[in-house]
């Protein structure tokens, strides 16, 4: 552990929270870099928000790999509840439990309900085994696509990193988990929820960091080829597009011409391969609207 982020009293400062991030292969600048260290110094949750396929889920990945602690993850959508979220009661195990006790001639309720709602028949969900398991990283991811109620019913753990569970009490954790929570804006989140965060907002790179992105991540991707992919991305995001590509689609789109054989992009093999990078027809025809030869041409690459 002596190599990555310990103990919030063990950072320094936000120097160091970027340079361990930088070593796992996320590039951070100054203000996400504060963010997280202040998130591990006050135990507060990161609410990253920003278009899809920008870093922010990826965020989470490398915390917890700086942190050398595990990544939980929460994957919200409409109708999620506590039972999916939080923890579940096993009722096969607790039905067993009871025959089996039934034939050795058990009859005492009370000790039956006790022996049914103890914790050994209890299920932990993401957010319960964030809370058990010290340290580690909770992602609760797209928060935006949950519903209204399940938002309030994370203020309780958000705020006192507890849970109460009516057969067993208020379970509370020993060390707070690195929280991070995603939103791609679908949806407005409520202040109630953001107040207890420390907010990021993740917007597109500018061409030079999304560059340096892509050849960390692909550093078997000819320089070229990753020059031309990030400058085709680029411009794809000036366009009138209804989904603008992330970063996450420029690797998709170098890692693919790159599987083709191309140490370049070629503007045939770039227009084939658009499926890659654009997730619909409109924004497909759009693209192959474009002189991609001019595009390249007037980037300089």
């Amino acid at each position: 552990m002596a190599d990555r982020l310990g103990p919030a009293g063990d950072i320094d400062g936000p120097q160091q929270v970027r340079a361990r991030l930088e070593e796992t292969g996320y590039l951070v600048d100054d203000g996400l870099a504060t963010a997280c260290f202040l998130a591990l110094r006050l135990h507060r949750p990161i609410f990253c928000e920003g278009d899809a396929g920008v870093g922010k889920t990826a965020l989470a990945s490398a915390l917890a790999e700086a942190l050398d602690a595990p990544l939980i993850r929460l994957q919200c959508h409409e109708g999620i509840d506590a039972s999916q979220a939080l923890y579940d009661w096993d009722f096969p195990r607790q039905l067993l439990h009871l025959r089996a006790a039934e034939a050795a001639g058990l009859r005492d309720a009370d000790r039956l309900e006790d022996e049914l709602y103890d914790r050994r028949f209890l299920v932990a969900r993401p957010l319960l085994k964030a809370l058990e398991t010290q340290p580690s990283v909770l992602l609760v991811d797209e928060i935006d696509r949950a519903d209204d109620e399940f938002e309030a019913f994370l203020l309780e753990l958000l705020s006192e990193f507890s849970v109460t569970i009516p057969e067993l009490g208020t379970l509370r954790a020993e060390t707070p988990p690195v929280v991070v929570l995603t939103s791609n804006r679908t949806r407005e989140v409520h202040d109630a929820l953001k107040r207890r965060c420390l907010y990021h907002w993740f917007d597109h790179p500018g061409f030079a960091r999304e560059l340096a992105i892509v050849r960390r991540r692909l550093p078997a991707v000819s320089a070229r080829l990753a020059e031309q992919v990030t400058a085709l991305a680029q411009a794809l995001r000036s366009q009138d597009l209804l989904k603008p590509p992330g970063v996450a689609e420029t690797i998709d789109w170098a890692r693919a011409l790159d599987a083709l054989g191309a140490s370049e992009a070629d503007p045939d093999l770039a227009v084939a391969t658009l499926g890659s990078v654009l997730k619909y027809r409109e924004d497909v025809e759009r693209a192959r609207g474009l002189d991609l030869a001019a595009v390249l041409a007037a980037r300089g690459v």
